[in-house]
């Protein structure tokens, strides 16, 4: 399994709008073959600030985290789709920055819930 991770952060005077373009693009992306689930953090970029989501003010710091099923539906999306899904957000290019990575799972951890899983 991969998670594609994309980091965002938002200048204050778009959030409300932003937030709402984000949704439905977030949505857009789990249409692509191969994208599973996604997930939603509100981020502190210093590990040790812990973030509060009910706080309006300043700039947001957002992580969109897309579970993708395997290598090959990652790659398709690079081929096919990842140009059109970056410049639909465009118009906010000047109010947010952008940046992304490639997780690849290796061994998922428990705690007194279970087993670990996966190769190690």
């Amino acid at each position: 399994m991969f998670f594609y991770e994309v980091n965002l952060t938002v200048t204050s005077d778009i959030i409300n709008e932003y937030a709402a373009w984000l949704r439905e693009h977030v949505r857009e992306m789990l249409e692509i073959d191969g994208f599973e689930a996604a997930a939603w953090y509100e981020r502190s970029d210093d590990a040790e600030t812990i973030p509060d989501g009910d706080d309006v003010q300043g700039t947001r710091y957002w992580t969109i985290q897309y579970q993708v099923r395997d290598r090959e539906a990652l790659q398709a999306y690079f081929d096919d789709h990842a140009e059109a899904m970056r410049a639909s957000g465009a118009k906010y290019a000047d109010d947010v920055e952008v940046t992304r990575r490639i997780l690849q799972q290796r061994s998922i951890f428990h705690g007194k819930r279970g087993e670990d899983t996966g190769p190690m």
